[in-house]
């Protein structure tokens, strides 16, 4: 029997300029090298850190961008089961309520850029952000919805709704999500 997988706790957070255009970042490191994503990061379990400050301590670290918990509201919370066969993870995403005045420099994690949402469907994302994430974003970024995906190797990934605020008719099984 193999050995039990960790759960790893994390946030992305979702920052916008003032033209409604996203933040993203080149990652410049593994695992997500050479690729777009927004930024976040793991939360520091070991000093009791909350979603809303890794959220918060993650956009001052990665962007220079100096935010409040009031700045942001949690649209989504979404348990990985068996990401990759490497751990599961449980993340909280987060949209910034305050736009980002300019594009942040450059850092040690990669590069910056500014994408409308039509342009990111055409850029090099992780499969699981292009097919899950961004439509999770689209749909609930106004909202709350609490998912749960199973990240199996070999299978489709399929992420279930579990919960929506305000509830709505979203939760038919046409509203899931596979990869």
């Amino acid at each position: 029997m193999p050995p039990p997988l960790t759960y790893k706790i994390a946030v992305l957070v979702f920052l916008e300029n003032p033209a409604g255009e996203h933040l993203l970042l080149l990652r410049a490191k593994p695992p997500n090298l050479g690729i777009w994503s927004p930024i976040g990061g793991k939360l520091e379990t070991a000093i009791g850190e909350s979603p809303f400050e890794c959220a918060v301590r993650e956009t001052r670290e990665e962007a220079g961008f100096e935010i409040t918990a009031d700045d942001l509201h949690l649209f989504a919370m979404i348990a990985e089961k068996a990401y990759e066969g490497e751990s599961h993870w449980l993340m909280f995403l987060f949209r910034c309520r305050r736009p980002i005045p300019a594009l942040p420099p450059a850092i040690g994690e990669g590069r910056f850029g500014f994408f409308s949402r039509t342009a990111i469907d055409s850029l090099a994302i992780p499969e699981t952000d292009r097919n899950a994430l961004w439509p999770i974003y689209d749909r609930f970024r106004d909202r709350f919805v609490a998912l749960k995906a199973d990240c199996a190797p070999g299978q489709p990934v399929r992420v279930e709704i579990e919960e929506i605020t305000p509830p709505s008719a979203d939760r038919s099984p046409a509203a899931a999500f596979e990869d």
